[in-house]
């Protein structure tokens, strides 16, 4: 059994008309933790209110208020691969992240995830990330570690001012292989989420107007049947890069999610990694001024020399 050193926080719903206690809700909430998994948590002291005064069973639910908890997994697999610190000062840290490590605790990760390590690391707790990469994705994660300055980074991404490249491997289609590069493709349509799978996204036919997903995408390099692509997007939706190389007919290598959904093994294959890597980070820092670019250090398995 792995639990979570630090607990989750949840605030609970204005609409609370069919939960007398805060034990009903949590048991409708979460559907996959039985309702004596959280008797038992609740029992152990494992619930709790923010301000550290533990609930009961029979405890009342008070909407609004925010209710703590402790994360746990009866296995949680350690990530052989390290992360590497790109940059720290007193505002941000820029993380270098491997492929396989989730940034914040989820799924069968409560421990091993890139937040955990660097709250262990540097023995501090109040660090947040001001954007996220998928699991499967490595590169370039931007955390703040200063609750003053965090509004303004967190601004900085909602407002498009960081500018994101990233890079692909696919292979290649058959009308692509003998033409010279650079060869470029501007996309944009709306994605949401699938109606067929919860952890998959799908490109919809929309009107102009209701376009939420932009992207330029571009081969750089090849050889034989398999192509290396930058990849800038321009808006943020989940899995967007994925659906983009998908949708010009050239999925991204070692794709799980796309073109078709493949059922994780039990055993992860840290050979097959995502052929998609955050490579570089570059916005005017809000504090200071200064123009700052970052750098993955990194590089992909398949990716053309």
């Amino acid at each position: 059994m792995s639990i979570a050193k630090r607990p989750s926080k949840i605030t609970l719903p204005a609409k609370a008309e069919r939960w007398t206690t805060v034990l009903d809700f949590l048991i409708e909430h979460f559907s996959n933790i039985t309702k004596a998994q959280w008797q038992q948590r609740i029992d152990a002291g494992k619930v709790h209110w923010q301000n550290g005064t533990a609930i009961q069973s029979d405890t009342s639910y008070n909407a609004g208020k925010v209710v703590c908890y402790y994360r746990e997994v009866s296995h949680e697999p350690v990530i052989p691969f390290e992360h590497k610190l790109i940059f720290r000062n007193e505002h941000i840290l820029v993380i270098d992240k491997p492929h396989f490590l989730q940034v914040t605790p989820g799924g069968q990760f409560v421990n091993e995830c890139l937040l955990a390590r660097l709250q262990r690391e540097l023995k501090q707790d109040d660090i947040v990330p001001v954007h996220r990469l998928d699991r499967d994705t490595a590169g370039l994660v931007m955390f703040s570690i200063n609750s003053e300055s965090r509004p303004r980074y967190f601004k900085l991404f909602a407002d498009q001012k960081v500018t994101k490249r990233y890079v692909a491997v696919a292979n290649l289609k058959q009308d692509i292989k003998n033409q010279s590069v650079p060869i470029h493709w501007q996309v944009a349509n709306r994605i949401k989420a699938s109606a067929k799978s919860r952890v998959q996204q799908q490109i919809t036919v929309e009107s102009p107007d209701q376009i939420n997903a932009r992207s330029d995408l571009s081969l750089i390099k090849t050889s034989s049947d398999i192509g290396l692509f930058q990849l800038t997007p321009h808006t943020g939706k989940t899995h967007q890069l994925r659906l983009h190389m998908m949708s010009i007919g050239m999925p991204i290598l070692n794709d799980r999610f796309y073109p078709i959904l493949k059922p994780r093994e039990q055993a992860e294959d840290y050979n097959m990694p995502l052929q998609l890597l955050a490579q570089s980070l570059s916005f005017d820092d809000p504090i200071s001024g200064k123009t700052f670019e970052f750098h993955s250090q990194q590089r992909l398995k398949y990716a053309p020399v």
